[in-house]
């Protein structure tokens, strides 16, 4: 029977009590009663078992602490275990890194908790590398058959991901001892992945803090029925540790004149994958520090390989004895609590940084690839790599005084009752061998200090008739730049131009702190945006057939690369930046040198079966109208596109029947377009009734657009949309079915629709995630 609860909140797919069909349940409620009694009483052997163990033997727990961090969760589970001696037996075995004098001794904060410490085991090589490590895990393994055989314990409790617990689970599982795992199933980005993974194939039970977790112990093949999504154990203690007296621990740690909110508490420990790089961030970290200049409690590291050279770092940069510095090996955890709860920022790659300390609000930036894949709440920033100490810097600066949400991602404050109930309901009759399931694992993003420092760009190309442009447009549609050149005649020379021209705006795009995100290419013709190839162009762009634009621009850049006819990357701009946002079918007419449009149908681009959709330009609105430059006669382009009007300005200048007062043409300009509005706005009347004419014609495109496509919208786009639109209206009115007569047709506010549109295809993909 398949028993979750999601996120903190809602109980589903609970079978009833006379086993009939599945039924869906939410409560509003955390962890209440009622919910309790059905996740562990409606397994009748379970609640069996319980009945059993009131009348017989307690419950052996064996639970093993190697080190500070894995105490701070295990203790409020040992201090549960000890208030109920009717149920359990708890056997204390402490090893690792708590018995060195190096990192503090931490053996005795366990003895001042009142434990009684059953067995003590010096399982570390010292040296601090990864032989050592390797050394230490097999000295454990030496050492720990002669404790479990004396302790004979029904069940191990093992937490985390530390090769000392790999060493404890590897011993109990060849043993046959049972084995609680504390925190499976999540994910961080070093070696305690794989050791945390192993752990939890070798163990029997699970206690897991986050909905993710379960998912992924799941999706690893591990027996719902043996797994527990409780929290975390060490949030029973954080939720109610806040509004203690805190003022006295400051000022025991960082000195009398410290204020809340107004220092720093840094833990970074190595990463046995990446040692170096490690090492290295540990000294930007401390430039970093250094230089924000403010008091800062620094922690040891922990005793992985790369430990006794981040020690070097610290004496090397004098932190021991700095003025703004504390350097400390060990803070018992009930006064660190409250140092993180006040801290004005916590800085490392301590997994306390991204679980705990969200609790409070505390601002945490958390570095490198420690903590990479661990769910976080909204107060951590991620810097994952840095060259200087620049960046880490302007993390602390976006960081440090702020007050976050507290975050419960990891627990309510209520772990300890539900594992101690879950061990009382084991069955140690039961057999180990585990069961298998196939279920999808949940994916999660993180904030990242880049995505906040640079701004995620596209670089758009727009290959027009007269000019080659080339922009840096950002996620939000700002042309942060923009580069034009004249459109050259040849293949050779263009597409050179075109690479150069990418280039040069990739590497200012580095200046100009724009991550690029990829290259998109609005053209005119007919194109294969799977392939990338230019099929066939306009004849006002030569030699522009069959042309591969992905390979070379890809190959140069080292970019991912998308290429669309011009009319379409119009559509995919107004679908992004314009007013066709949100709506599920609308169709963009481009009115400039040709006319072309896009068609937005149920929220995607149509390209059509050969990639000649949307060619409105080609719609023909008399049989026995003006050549059109695609061979045929009458096409709306034949009559209202600047080519159309540039014709008909001549021919009106030819016969000295274009200019009226004020205006004059000079002798080295060419009578175009803008000419003949010009004139009709004066009051020359063959012009206004040119541009009617002309107008006409784009209305009753319009109007077969309408009765096809049936749109919500259409938006007139390009440089003779303003002058068109009043007349497509008119048209609209009279011809048109009125039941499309509502339709709205507007004209396009967006400045450059085809560098938008070319940007939208790289924006829309490379930032696209599943949730």
């Amino acid at each position: 029977m398949s028993r979750h609860l999601d996120e903190w909140g809602f109980i589903t797919e609970l079978e009833n009590q006379e086993g009939g069909t599945g039924l869906e349940k939410k409560m509003s409620s955390v962890w209440d009663s009622d919910f309790e009694e059905l996740y562990f009483q409606n397994l009748s052997k379970r609640k069996q078992v319980m009945e059993k163990k009131e009348n017989n033997r307690k419950l052996r727990v064996c639970v093993a602490t190697c080190n500070r961090a894995d105490y701070s969760k295990l203790a409020p589970i040992m201090f549960g275990i000890k208030m109920e001696p009717e149920f359990f037996e708890l056997d204390v075995v402490v090893l690792g890194s708590h018995l060195i004098d190096d990192y503090g001794n931490t053996y005795r904060m366990i003895e001042q908790d009142d434990f009684d410490i059953n067995t003590r085991l010096h399982t570390i090589v010292r040296g601090e590398d990864e032989a050592a490590m390797v050394e230490s895990v097999g000295l454990a393994l030496v050492k720990l058959p002669d404790v479990l055989n004396r302790l004979k314990p029904d069940i191990m409790i093992v937490h985390g991901d530390r090769f000392d617990a790999l060493a404890l689970a590897t011993s109990a599982a060849l043993m046959n001892i049972r084995i609680l795992h504390i925190e499976g199933g999540e994910v961080s980005g070093t070696i305690d992945d794989s050791i945390r993974h192993a752990i939890t194939k070798l163990a029997h039970y699970h206690v897991c803090c986050t909905r993710s977790a379960e998912q992924h112990l799941i999706s690893m093949c591990e027996d719902h029925a043996r797994i527990l999504l409780a929290g975390c154990p060490s949030y029973d203690k954080l939720l109610s540790a806040k509004d203690k007296d805190y003022m006295s621990i400051i000022r025991m740690w960082l000195g009398d004149d410290v204020k809340p909110k107004d220092y720093i508490v840094a833990l970074q420990h190595p990463v046995t994958t990446d040692i170096k790089h490690s090492i290295k961030m540990f000294e930007l970290t401390l430039d970093a520090l250094i230089s924000f200049n403010k008091r800062t409690l620094v922690l040891f590291p922990n005793i992985d390989a790369g430990s006794k050279e981040m020690v070097r770092v610290m004496r090397k940069k004098g932190v021991e004895h700095h003025p703004n510095f504390r350097a400390v090996k060990h803070v018992p955890f009930d006064q660190f609590i409250q140092l993180v709860a006040h801290a004005g920022c916590m800085i490392g790659n301590s997994s306390c940084g991204v679980r705990e300390v969200g609790a409070f609000g505390t601002p945490v930036i958390n570095l490198g690839t420690r903590q990479i894949g661990r769910e976080t709440g909204e107060n951590v920033l991620h810097v994952r790599d840095a060259d200087t100490q620049d960046k880490i810097l302007q993390a602390l600066h976006l960081q440090f005084g702020k007050q976050y949400p507290c975050s419960k991602i990891y627990g309510d404050g209520n772990a300890v009752p539900r594992i101690l109930k879950f061990l009382k309901s084991i069955d140690l009759q039961e057999p180990l061998q585990k069961k298998f399931c196939f279920p999808p694992v949940k994916d999660n993003i993180s904030q990242d200090i880049d995505h906040i420092l640079e701004t995620l760009s596209a670089l758009a190309v727009d290959l027009g008739g007269t000019n080659l442009r080339v922009a840096i447009v950002s996620m939000k549609g700002e042309i942060v730049k923009k580069y034009t050149q004249f459109n050259p005649k040849t293949y050779e020379e263009r597409i050179n131009l075109i690479l150069q021209m990418c280039v040069e705006a990739a590497a200012e795009a580095v200046k100009l702190n724009c991550r690029i995100l990829g290259v998109g290419i609005s053209t005119g013709g007919r194109v294969n945006p799977r392939e990338g190839i230019v099929l066939h162009s306009t004849k006002l762009i030569h030699e522009w057939n069959s042309v591969d634009l992905r390979s070379p621009l890809s190959d140069t850049l080292h970019l991912p690369v998308w290429v669309d006819n011009d009319g379409n990357c119009a559509a995919l701009a107004e679908r992004k930046f314009g007013q066709g946002k949100g709506l599920e079918n609308f169709v963009t007419l481009i009115t400039g040198t040709g006319i072309g449009g896009g068609i937005i149908h149920q929220h995607e681009l149509i390209h059509g079966s050969s990639f000649c959709a949307a060619e409105l330009g080609h719609i023909v609105v008399s049989l026995d109208g003006p050549d059109c430059s695609c061979g045929s006669h009458g096409c709306i382009e034949a009559y209202a596109s600047g080519m159309a009007l540039q014709r008909e300005a001549k021919k009106l200048h030819d016969e000295d029947q274009l200019l009226v007062e004020g205006m004059s043409v000079p002798k080295d300009e060419a009578v175009g377009a803008l000419h003949l509005i010009q004139a009709a706005k004066l009051g020359n009347v063959k012009a206004q009734s040119i541009l009617r004419t002309a107008g006409t014609a784009l209305g009753l495109g319009v109007v077969n657009i309408l009765h096809t496509m049936n749109p919500s919208l259409v938006i007139l786009s390009g440089v003779l949309a303003s002058h068109y639109i009043h007349t497509v209206k008119d048209v609209i009115r009279q011809q048109a079915l009125s039941s499309v007569q509502d339709v709205d047709v507007v004209v396009s506010d967006l400045v450059e629709p085809a560098l938008l549109g070319a940007a939208s295809m790289v924006l829309d993909y490379t930032t696209r995630r599943i949730y």
